[in-house]
């Protein structure tokens, strides 16, 4: 096994993390603001949107594993698939990744966003919020979506090995199977919080909407804000306790 190279490994889980806001947010961005091309998609589009960026996020991200969440770093780490190090470095990076491609999600539809009149539209292209708020189902439904994620990644295969000895097993073909998970996750569980399922997508693009000129923004509903980092670090660790058990993985 040769020694990780930090700086290459947090690169590529900027670039993977990047890649999977711009074109995650980009598509909310194209079925929710006014007058795009793509307004009133349907959730669906969004759906599929979410699931093709989560494809090119990976393939983009092979050094490091294309970990792009916290809920997935904090699984592997706990089922040891990586160090301590790593996990930190990984979720760093994924934090500036978010915030980038948030940024340029931002940046490609300048124009409609000034022509949104609607804060909770502008809002939902960078962040989720709830269709009923209560927050300990809210919680509940992000730690249960996120279990799934994380459980199935884990039983796809026991994430091969990079050159470098880290996850290396979702990047190439078996990007598309992990894409179609998020698509059927969206599908299946996405109705009530609009499945954040990735603290860093939903914090790194608040953060970016908090600080961004947005024309007539309103709020960055700070007081939702918990319920999608905590309930996917609570179902990824879940997960990363119970997969290597359950799958038999590692044997």
């Amino acid at each position: 096994m040769q020694e990780v190279n930090l700086g290459l490994y947090f690169l590529s889980e900027v670039v993977g993390t990047a890649m999977l806001i711009l074109l995650g947010c980009g598509v909310v961005a194209n079925v929710a603001l006014a007058k795009t091309k793509g307004n009133a998609g349907g959730t669906l589009m969004v759906n599929w949107g979410w699931g093709l960026a989560v494809f090119a996020g990976v393939i983009v991200s092979a050094y490091s594993g294309a970990q792009l969440n916290p809920a997935v770093s904090i699984g592997l780490l706990v089922a040891g698939k990586i160090s301590f190090v790593q996990f930190l470095v990984a979720v760093a990076a994924q934090m500036v990744g978010a915030i980038i491609g948030a940024v340029l999600a931002w940046a490609s539809y300048k124009q409609h966003f000034d022509d949104e009149p609607d804060p909770a539209a502008k809002l939902g292209v960078f962040s989720t919020g709830p269709a009923i708020r209560s927050y300990g189902f809210n919680f509940l439904t992000e730690v249960i979506a996120t279990f799934v994620l994380v459980f199935v990644i884990f039983g796809f295969a026991d994430y091969g090995v990079a050159s470098v000895g880290v996850p290396a097993g979702i990047g190439g073909l078996s990007a598309v199977p992990v894409a179609l998970l998020v698509v059927g996750i969206g599908a299946s569980l996405g109705g009530p919080t609009g499945y954040a399922i990735n603290p860093a997508r939903d914090l790194g693009p608040r953060i970016a909407h908090a600080i961004l000129p947005i024309k007539g923004k309103g709020s960055s509903d700070w007081g939702y804000a918990w319920v999608p980092v905590a309930g996917p670090l609570v179902g990824g660790l879940l997960a990363g306790l119970l997969a290597p058990v359950l799958l038999g993985l590692g044997k």
